[in-house]
């Protein structure tokens, strides 16, 4: 059920009613445009069953998505950098969030085919939106130490969604990110 309390995600296109995972299942392996739609709407419902950590990987899974920059959804529903932000700043006292930049930098150092170094830079950008709204939160520093694994930094990151994404996607995060910043 949908907790009236909680406000839509402004950054998620409505959901209706409860969405359960048959709403991404029923598309079987399709990870396109329809995928993607189908994605966002499930996070939404996800955040408003109180639910925001289960609503985050959903965002992961849409992020992951084989999309190009003429798909219509993308114009009513950019990828959701905003989003991430959003509900990482929105989530409530006692609702289960993990620790969603330990997640993201699990993410980033093993995701696998395909679209493997943009959904890793995908998974990046979002670590950095974690560590920009709850900075009180480790690292996973024993992998930081036993694998080497160097986290980037801003610039970086913007680098490689500039030229690894779609285009302007550079540009939502950056957008993201100084929304966070904002006084």
């Amino acid at each position: 059920m949908h907790d009236p309390t909680l406000p839509d995600c402004p950054h998620l296109p409505p959901a209706r009613r409860v969405v359960t995972a048959a709403a991404t299942r029923s598309l079987g392996a399709d990870r396109g445009p329809r995928f993607y739609a189908a994605a966002l709407v499930y996070a939404q419902s996800l955040w408003k069953q109180g639910l925001p950590a289960r609503s985050l990987l959903l965002l992961n899974r849409a992020m992951g998505c084989e999309l190009r920059a003429d798909d219509p959804v993308l114009q009513d529903w950019p990828l959701p950098y905003a989003a991430v932000a959003w509900i990482l700043a929105e989530a409530r006292p006692g609702q289960f969030i993990g620790n969603p930049r330990r997640h993201w930098q699990h993410l980033a150092t093993r995701v696998t085919p395909p679209r493997k170094e943009l959904r890793a830079w995908r998974a990046w950008a979002c670590w950095h939106l974690s560590r920009l709204v709850l900075p009180n939160l480790p690292p996973d520093g024993r992998q930081l130490e036993v694998e080497g694994v160097r986290e980037p930094d801003a610039a970086q990151i913007l680098e490689r969604l500039r030229s690894l994404g779609l285009p302007g996607e550079d540009a939502l995060w950056t957008a993201a990110a100084a929304g966070i910043a904002r006084p």
